[in-house]
């Protein structure tokens, strides 16, 4: 396995963005695709949005009926399908265009985000990444354009958070890197859908390059 990659902790506000994955009211406790303590993140990445000079939050942003929902297939959630060359995931329905539960978090502060960023709103594709569609029926994942605007902004390094570190948090920070990003997983500032499933996760950073640690270390070195 790949040595895990060190991490300078200190926050560049001009270099470093943070990346705020998801943080949505259907993935709380309670929600149709709950992730277990999920609203235990809200506070603390609340507290650490200010600390950093450009912030994105992304948004599940989903069609009624969308491909990745298993009442779409007449499927029982969680069951895993073929489509376009790999397997998809279905989930219960949720983050649905308009309602409620799609809406970020609000315990984050608007004015410290500067940057809102939709993604599933395509009804016959799925996305986890910020940064990439999942495979389409081309054979390709179609960019969404973070990463041009992110190196625009000079931005080298980006520290991700949010919901769910193996599913849509582990493939923005995945995807970062090939966009030619530093990319640092905040992992007390994560949840995951399969708690279990947590050295997967983990090997599969490892392996692309992904660090990883907690983000105390972060408020550690930032006066």
């Amino acid at each position: 396995m790949d040595a895990k990659p060190s991490v300078q902790w200190t926050i560049d506000r001009e270099h470093d963005a943070l990346l705020v994955v998801d943080l949505q009211p259907d993935f709380m406790p309670g929600g149709p695709l709950a992730v277990a303590e999920g609203d235990q993140i809200v506070s603390p990445i609340a507290a650490l949005l200010p600390r950093f000079g450009y912030v994105v939050a992304t948004q599940d942003w989903h069609p009624k009926q969308h491909i990745s929902f298993a009442t779409a297939h007449k499927r029982a959630p969680f069951s895993i399908i073929p489509l376009y060359g790999g397997g998809q995931t279905l989930w219960p329905d949720h983050c649905v265009q308009g309602t409620p539960g799609a809406e970020l978090h609000p315990g984050l502060s608007p004015g410290c985000v500067g940057l809102i960023l939709r993604k599933g709103a395509y009804a016959h594709i799925d996305s986890y990444s910020a940064f990439r569609e999942n495979l389409g029926p081309d054979g390709s994942r179609h960019n969404t354009g973070l990463g041009a605007l992110l190196q625009a902004r000079r931005i080298r390094r980006v520290f991700v958070c949010g919901l769910a570190r193996d599913f849509c948090v582990g493939w923005t920070a995945i995807d970062a890197l090939a966009e030619g990003l530093v990319a640092v997983v905040l992992d007390d500032l994560t949840r995951a859908v399969f708690p279990d499933r947590k050295a997967e996760t983990d090997a599969l950073f490892a392996s692309h390059g992904v660090a990883h640690g907690s983000s105390q270390q972060l408020r550690d070195a930032t006066p």
